[in-house]
């Protein structure tokens, strides 16, 4: 993050604390790499961590990796005291690919008071840096109170 106001450091913190406690997203070892207003991008390396049996990234793990960026994009919308949760998401998978990275780009659709509406695209980058469309989901998210 760089030249970041106080008020973009302390909502990149409230995510990365947040992200931070997801113990799926450590164990596939994800990473946040963009926190705005309204939106997120998380970074999914390649590993046997994220394969089915044919070595391509599992569309588990995309799921996975759509849900959460899409899901921090809506909380960064949220008010303070707020965590989200998933309501229901429809993926569509759009590609396999093996070896490179995962980006997942989530962005709000519209935030209200009681549900926010996300969307994330997935996308395969190769070794050379090549973006491919791996999968793109719809989300609806619920406002729910901070219990930690």
């Amino acid at each position: 993050m760089t030249d970041a106001t106080t008020a973009d450091s302390a909502l990149y913190q409230r995510i990365a604390n947040s992200f931070a406690r997801q113990g799926m997203m450590r164990h596939l070892e994800a990473r946040l790499l963009r926190v705005a207003p309204g939106r997120v991008d998380i970074l999914l390396p390649y590993s046997d961590k994220v394969t089915q049996q044919q070595a391509g990234f599992h569309g588990g793990a995309m799921g996975a990796v759509a849900d959460i960026a899409a899901g921090y994009a809506g909380l960064t919308l949220a008010p303070e005291g707020m965590e989200v949760v998933t309501a229901e998401y429809k993926i569509n998978f759009l590609g396999s690919f093996q070896g490179g990275e995962l980006r997942a780009s989530g962005r709000v659709v519209k935030a209200g008071k009681r549900l926010i509406i996300t969307t994330a695209e997935v996308v395969h980058l190769d070794a050379d840096g090549k973006a491919s469309p791996c999968a793109l989901m719809q989300q609806t998210l619920m406002p729910v109170p901070q219990t930690y």
